[in-house]
């Protein structure tokens, strides 16, 4: 079909398709990252359905993708069973992509009663490379320059801190620019001061509204994807009506 109207709505479909596919790989990375934090920081939540929920957007994002390549290939044919299974594929995804959203919300509301184990955490330290708890305090502190709990002085009631003498942090409490901290109480402006269970709330409520502003993106795209490839639906329709009536 070589009227105008019907290639100006191929293109905007072929572009809007790329949108869609540049929308997926977006939602798959913040899939990837929410998968990659939570795992590495999984024993300070409680048991949750957060895994679910990464599976939940990685489907969405991989969903995403698929139609939005086969968005590309309807706009350069013209097979009805094409759009047809294309329209379809739309109705998948706003279906997958609502629960990814509606499961970020519930956990970004519900956050800082998944992380009721964190001072538990803190207080089973031993400072011990052997001891994997201890291995992911230290490794959390680097990772998010923080200290302690709420702040660095959390540290002054763990049995860690009594046992060893009471007079230094962790090493990985210490700002690295301080090159010559060694944790001592006596220069605690060379410790971290912030907590790190706000810290680590921060990284995952990022990733859990990234994931639900993306949802309004999606949206719209669909619905321009969806009233582009209905239209095309009918002209195409009307063309073989038209082909019919002149045999």
């Amino acid at each position: 079909m070589s009227d105008p109207r019907t290639n100006c709505l191929k293109t905007a479909l072929q572009l809007t398709s790329q949108l869609m596919l540049a929308v997926g790989i977006l939602v798959w990375l913040n899939g990837v990252y929410l998968l990659i934090k939570y795992g590495e920081n999984s024993r300070f939540f409680s048991e949750s359905y957060m895994t679910l929920t990464v599976l939940v957007i990685v489907t969405s994002a991989a969903l995403l993708l698929v139609t939005g390549c086969l968005g590309s290939w309807v706009s350069l044919k013209d097979s009805i069973c094409l759009q047809g299974l294309f329209v379809y594929l739309l109705v998948v995804v706003f279906c997958v992509k609502s629960t990814a959203s509606a499961l970020a919300y519930f956990h970004s509301v519900t956050l800082d009663t998944e992380m009721a184990p964190f001072s538990g955490v803190f207080e089973n330290y031993t400072g011990s490379s052997e001891d994997s708890n201890s291995r992911s305090v230290d490794a959390m502190q680097e990772e998010l320059k923080c200290c302690g709990v709420k702040n660095y002085t959390d540290w002054l009631e763990t049995t860690w801190f009594n046992k060893s003498g009471g007079l230094r942090f962790p090493y990985s409490c210490c700002n690295v620019t301080f090159p010559t901290c060694n944790g001592t109480v006596y220069q605690p402006w060379q410790i971290y001061t912030q907590g790190c269970q706000e810290e680590l709330s921060k990284v995952i409520q990022f990733a859990l509204k990234m994931d639900m502003w993306s949802s309004l993106l999606v949206y719209v795209v669909e619905i321009g994807l969806f009233v582009m490839v209905k239209q095309l639906m009918r002209t195409n329709r009307s063309t073989r009506y038209q082909v019919l009536e002149k045999n």
